[in-house]
């Protein structure tokens, strides 16, 4: 697996963002600095998240996913798409409940055009923290089973 990093692109409204090699919560400051941006944009329309190059997803990563569709569905009522096409990072997202507040396609290809590498962000520490604990607490959020997965890893954190 190659460290990861995630490519970016907008037109007209329409977000595309590719997460490519193994995403982890080194890139969680830039991509929760990015999300914020993107839906204070007036002129968002929507957004597709492209893990055909994706060879691996920490669950900071999920649950920042997690945090497009939450968004997505308050504020206009849509669901987010996620293209997978590897079968080991779609059953990580069947896991974690994704097929329901996501539409998940299986089968296409991979976006390419257009796409720039997002700008990297420094996080302070504590930054990096409470995107963490957002993260997985969106991921708490959606089900059971999640909750129970998750919480003493929220709880430590909310200690430190």
């Amino acid at each position: 697996m190659h460290s990861g990093k995630i490519l970016v692109a907008e037109h007209h409204g329409a977000y595309v963002l590719k997460f490519q090699g193994d995403v982890r919560l080194t890139l969680c400051a830039s991509l929760d600095h990015f999300l914020d941006a993107m839906f204070a944009d007036p002129g968002f329309k929507s957004v597709l998240i492209d893990l055909t190059e994706t060879d691996g997803i920490d669950s900071t990563s999920l649950g920042l996913l997690a945090k497009i569709s939450l968004k997505m569905q308050q504020q206009y009522h849509l669901l987010p798409t996620i293209l997978s096409i590897n079968e080991d990072i779609t059953r990580i997202l069947l896991s974690m409940g994704f097929d329901k507040v996501f539409m998940l396609i299986k089968d296409c290809e991979s976006l390419q055009a257009g796409l720039k590498e997002m700008p990297m962000v420094d996080g302070s520490e504590d930054t990096v923290r409470n995107t963490i604990i957002e993260a997985h607490r969106t991921l708490m959020s959606l089900n059971d089973k999640n909750r129970d997965a998750f919480k003493d890893l929220v709880s430590s954190l909310e200690g430190c």
